[in-house]
């Protein structure tokens, strides 16, 4: 039976990133902690490990601070290769990992691609985004808090210093143990390994929108040339539904359209293209309903961008 595995990385930095065998590696992970939940997250156990650094050999001046280790103590710690080891290897099968913010799992897999470590997934890897949650359940779904600054509004107690590996993990799985299953739903997607074939392609429909990350395309014009990326289908009916504010963008990344449904209403349609690792490039598409109101927004922006784009 799978378990949560809410984590928590520090990293140090060099004056500039360092490249091997076609990998770059700017954060180097200098320690991992974690806490093990049950299905019931309940905790049953944690892991620690300092890792010795093989990258930056220096403690970035502003790092230091921060994390409160020197190079002293990380020169006791594992290697990266036997530290990641032992951390997936406690993690057990089929992991559920959980972290505050986005970027942990992400640099993780990064550094495992620099050592030469197999990778999570071949594919977006789902993950409970404890930041982003904590905000759909306490706040309002956009702001984003620091770790420290939920626990205080949840008055959870504060019994150990922050920024350090496992008591920041500590922390995260305290805020997370006390979301609903309603909550929990908001999963979310890392994507440091993109969609190679249409197979491994994420599409999932949450309570009020669908979420779709496409696989990998050479260009611009191959993703704006593509059916299924620029269709507007109606993500409950699965009908293809007519466009009332054709597709526009605001700066050549992000497209909108919106889409009428004689069923479910109008439908926002919004094409994000996002710059995979290999330099390939990738959608975030994202479909939700909207108001009438939101609709006239939609079509004022739009004309504001023809407006801004039309030759003098």
């Amino acid at each position: 039976m799978s378990n949560y595995i809410v984590f928590d990385l520090e990293w140090n930095q060099g004056d500039a990133p360092v490249t091997r065998n076609g990998k770059t590696l700017t954060f180097e992970i200098v320690e991992i902690g974690a806490v093990k939940l049950n299905e019931n997250r309940e905790k049953i156990g944690e892991f620690s490990c300092l890792i010795k650094p093989q990258v930056h050999r220096h403690m970035h001046r502003i790092t230091g601070k921060i994390i409160h280790l020197s190079m002293e103590d990380l020169e006791k710690g594992d290697t990266f290769e036997k530290a990641a080891g032992d951390f997936l290897e406690w993690c057990g099968e089929e992991p559920k990992f959980c972290s505050w913010g986005p970027l942990d799992l992400t640099e993780f897999q990064r550094n495992l691609d620099f050592f030469g470590l197999p990778l999570l997934s071949d594919r977006p890897l789902a993950f409970y985004d404890v930041q982003k949650l904590y905000s759909l359940a306490y706040d309002d779904g956009r702001s984003r808090r620091s770790l420290e600054a939920a626990t205080d509004e949840l008055a959870l107690e504060k019994d150990i210093p922050f920024h350090r590996a496992l008591a920041d993990a500590e922390y995260t799985a305290k805020i997370f143990q006390t979301f609903n299953d309603k909550i929990l739903a908001k999963i979310s997607f890392d994507t440091y390994v993109t969609p190679k074939t249409k197979k491994q392609e994420i599409r999932v429909v949450f309570d009020n929108y669908e979420k779709y990350i496409s696989r990998e395309f050479n260009s611009k014009e191959d993703v704006l040339e593509n059916m299924e990326v620029m269709s507007t289908k109606c993500y409950i009916c699965h009908k293809n539904i007519k466009r009332q504010v054709k597709w526009f963008t605001p700066n050549g990344k992000h497209y909108y359209a919106v889409a009428y449904c004689e069923k479910h209403g109008f439908m926002k349609a919004k094409v994000r293209i996002k710059k995979a690792e290999n330099g390939n490039l990738y959608v975030v598409k994202t479909c939700r309903f909207i108001s009438p109101d939101d609709v006239e927004d939609m079509k004022k922006k739009q004309r504001k961008v023809k407006k801004r784009q039309k030759p003098n």
